[in-house]
């Protein structure tokens, strides 16, 4: 998002991983607007499409060109003399039938579309970077999870071998003990490289080498979370300023543009041509006492046959603004889609959510007790595996359901635009305070 779209869209919606009140997420996204590749390359295709404009703009005025000549003739292997010329040619097309003003239009929607596309590419970047750091943060807690666990389960093993050694209990207990620690033990490698495949793929998000954050990115932290009232207080008519939305628009006001010129290339072209210049035998004389020669030409041009080329031209550009409107409409009902599942994802991890966190103290509880009661002989050992392994699984699933619900809230952000504004600068800039990245 541009540091003008952020200014001048919705106020609920702009910056809104700020709201998530991490500063280090909100550093990384503003670095990867600044940095990111594919940002960079909707850039670009931005400069190009601008330029394409100006160029059919260049087209609605007169041509005028300088010419300069020297000329030598012989006769019989003699000389007759040089002739020196030099002067001012022009050139204007009457565009009568709109084809010049078509072609303009339809660049200029060319344009609109693709500063649509990059503020798509912009908005999909924020979203990207707040979904991998979310990802990281909810591994580094299913880490963290997994370590206490472990923590608990080595201890659980100890005073099974105690109790073993002590001829209280047979070697089945301390085999079950252990195998139970081990399942857990290698659930951290696992965590470990997600960890760092996280880490790596936000550093190419901010186009860095994959290693450049694993020092910032090291110590583990919360998993961001913004408040509840904040993804359902957004007014449904933001939909409106999603810039894949605006962009499947603006291809469809190109298309109808390129219908206006194919029938305009039917009609007869008038041309308006002169030249205005200074002829003399020396090159001298060029300065004074040169004669001026002046020329005006008008001429008009008709397409008589073309084997239906041109006829089949127009049927060409309404098929394809006929594909561009159901572009259009496919765009539309897909936002409303991703609208909808946003908000139902949304209600429904919170409520589970809400479940598991009573669950994961139930299971924290009974895991206490019936440890309590199996060094006092009231219950089974078998008993003590299930409790634990029920905590370990409500804790990662807490974990888990956490960072779906940040989720669900990035991705409804995105749905509904992510603070893009159509009436964005047209500098297209990043966000303000993130310094420009130089270009390879």
């Amino acid at each position: 998002m541009a540091g003008a779209s952020a200014t001048t869209g919705n106020p609920s919606l702009a910056q809104w991983w700020s709201r998530f009140d991490d500063p280090l997420l909100s550093r990384l996204v503003v670095q990867a607007l600044a940095a990111n590749t594919s940002v960079q390359g909707a850039e670009a295709a931005l400069r190009q499409a601008r330029a394409l404009r100006d160029v059919a703009a260049a087209a609605l005025l007169p041509t005028v060109g300088s010419v300069a000549s020297a000329q030598n003739s012989t006769a019989g292997g003699k000389s007759t003399g040089n002739r020196f010329q030099v002067g001012l040619d022009a050139s204007w097309e009457l565009d009568i039938f709109g084809a010049s003003r078509s072609a303009l239009a339809a660049s200029e929607a060319t344009a609109q579309a693709s500063a649509a596309s990059l503020g798509d590419v912009q908005v999909s970047t924020a979203a990207e970077v707040a979904l991998g750091y979310l990802t990281l943060r909810g591994a580094q807690a299913r880490l963290a999870i997994a370590n206490d666990n472990l923590a608990s389960q080595l201890e659980t093993l100890q005073i099974t071998q105690w109790r073993e050694q002590a001829g209280l209990t047979t070697s089945l207990e301390a085999e079950q003990a252990r195998a139970q620690a081990e399942q857990t033990r290698a659930l951290v490698p696992a965590l470990q490289t997600s960890i760092e495949q996280s880490r790596h793929a936000l550093a190419v998000l901010t186009g860095q080498p994959p290693a450049a954050l694993s020092a910032v990115l090291a110590e583990a932290g919360p998993v961001p979370q913004p408040s509840d009232d904040l993804a359902l207080s957004l007014p449904a008519e933001t939909l409106r300023q999603r810039p894949d939305v605006r962009a499947a628009e603006a291809e469809v006001t190109a298309a109808m543009a390129r219908v206006g010129q194919a029938e305009a290339q039917r009609a007869p072209k008038f041309n308006i041509g002169g030249s205005l210049g200074l002829n003399a035998l020396t090159l001298g004389a060029l300065t004074h006492g040169a004669s001026v020669v002046s020329l005006l030409l008008g001429s008009v041009s008709l397409p008589v046959f073309n084997g239906g080329a041109l006829r089949a031209q127009v049927r060409a550009e309404q098929a394809a603004m006929d594909q561009a409107g159901a572009t259009y409409k496919a765009t539309v009902l897909t936002a409303l889609k991703e609208v909808e599942d946003a908000l139902v994802a949304l209600r429904g991890d919170r409520e589970r959510l809400a479940h598991l966190r009573l669950a994961a103290e139930a299971a924290g509880n009974a895991a206490l007790l019936a440890r309590q009661r199996y060094g006092g002989g009231v219950v089974d050992f078998q008993t003590v595996l299930d409790t634990q392994r029920t905590q370990l699984n409500t804790q990662d699933s807490v974990a888990t359901a956490t960072v779906d619900l940040s989720a669900d809230h990035v991705r409804l952000y995105k749905a509904l635009g992510g603070g893009w504004h159509p009436n964005a600068g047209e500098a297209a800039a990043p966000t303000q305070a993130a310094p420009k990245a130089p270009r390879p």
